[in-house]
């Protein structure tokens, strides 16, 4: 069965995405976003269109009695930054080059595109699910990864989930885990023109610095995941004025974990090097929570904390995935993972729910100011979605 876009419907997604891509939704402003996407959906004869609680939109094809399959994209994008660091409008969706650019373009727009035709394809074809596939526009996918997904998959417990994550095209199996966790240390105040009255908070925390250093190259490795990581990625301190000694230092630390790394582990690990840290009362070691309303109301909460995953390369998911990929292409697709972290921490990491990937565009494109996706990848994209899901419900 040939399972392709027509000219039309290539046109049709193109300007679907540049639409999407036209609307800015950072993570609680997906709402418009969102409207847009079940406005498509609907439009192209979908079963059902409904917005979950939490605020995600999702789309319904089949409703047998077979397995459940999801298609997993995000609505949500970071925002800009300096405007002025952009070669295009943000928020233009301007191709060129055969290269659509913007915000979301990548990540994770794109994918939510060819989905949503992916999709198209098997509605046109006529093809008949003996199950059922559920598209997701997720929503605060990159403040809270899983978090919406996994509040769906309570719900209606699909099978399978693929995530739409750019990969290149290629198979991505697996994730490093994630811990965003904090460390203040306590010093004492005092005016800045007698420091010796007081215990300045940074310079208690320069040991601390130096530990986290020494203890990056130390972590686990693991053969297919990679190596866990630490980095700090913010420091801040409280003080009365800024001719005042501060009397508390805070570091924000990005904690990657690889196979065998657990949560209690690397939070260990962080409190043995604040314990060393001094000052005026101990260290405090935390792990970051998110607390955020949703663009539906909903209350989102969640220690940030996300086991590592990956599925087994033999698992019936990956290589259905691999034979639906390489119909497609001519060739089969390399097996891969990524090096960010997706909805499959929660979906395969914590509920168990064999997930696997594949996305158009480059995972190195995503965050940057070169935010892209080929239009050609979007066109192989929708292909391979439909596909796989005719392999698997049909």
């Amino acid at each position: 069965m040939e399972l392709r876009l027509n000219e039309s419907d290539r046109e049709a997604m193109v300007a679907f995405l540049r639409d999407l891509i036209r609307i800015p939704s950072t993570s609680t402003n997906e709402g418009k976003v969102v409207e847009r996407t079940a406005a498509e959906m609907r439009r192209l004869g979908f079963h059902g269109v409904f917005v979950d609680p939490v605020g995600s939109v999702l789309g319904q094809i089949g409703e047998g009695s077979g397995p459940r399959l999801l298609y997993d994209s995000h609505t949500d994008t970071v925002g800009i930054g300096a405007r002025s660091s952009w070669s295009y409008d943000p928020y233009e969706g301007k191709i060129e080059d055969s290269y659509i650019y913007g915000r979301g373009a990548v990540d994770n727009k794109g994918a939510l595109a060819a989905m949503v035709y992916g999709a198209r394809l098997l509605l046109e074809a006529g093809v008949k699910l003996r199950g059922t596939l559920y598209v997701s526009g997720m929503v605060q996918e990159e403040d809270c990864d899983g978090f919406a997904a996994g509040e769906f998959c309570q719900r209606c417990r699909p099978n399978y989930v693929v995530l739409g994550e750019p990969s290149g095209l290629q198979v991505s199996r697996g994730q490093k885990g994630r811990i965003g966790a904090s460390i203040m240390v306590h010093g004492r105040a005092s005016h800045g023109s007698a420091p010796e009255r007081g215990v300045n908070a940074i310079y208690l925390m320069a040991p601390v610095l130096d530990s986290i250093q020494k203890l990056a190259p130390m972590l686990r490795e693991d053969a297919f995941l990679g190596k866990g990581s630490l980095a700090v990625t913010r420091i801040e301190s409280t003080a009365g004025s800024l001719n005042a000694v501060p009397d508390t230092c805070t570091i924000y630390i990005d904690r990657r974990l690889t196979a065998g790394e657990s949560e209690q582990e690397a939070m260990a690990q962080l409190e043995s090097i604040a314990r060393n840290a001094g000052g005026t009362k101990p260290a405090e070691v935390k792990i970051l929570e998110y607390r955020e309303k949703s663009h539906t109301g909903y209350d989102c909460r969640r220690k940030l904390s996300y086991p590592a995953w990956a599925l087994p390369e033999e698992h019936y998911l990956v290589q259905t995935l691999v034979e639906a990929a390489a119909s497609v292409l001519g060739h089969r697709p390399a097996i891969t993972r990524w090096d960010f972290s997706t909805d499959g921490a929660i979906t395969m990491g914590e509920m168990g729910i064999p997930t696997v990937g594949f996305g158009p565009g480059a995972e190195a494109d995503a965050h940057t100011t070169d935010d892209k996706v080929a239009i050609a990848d979007l066109v192989t994209a929708a292909a391979v979605y439909a596909r796989l899901a005719a392999d698997i419900l049909k």
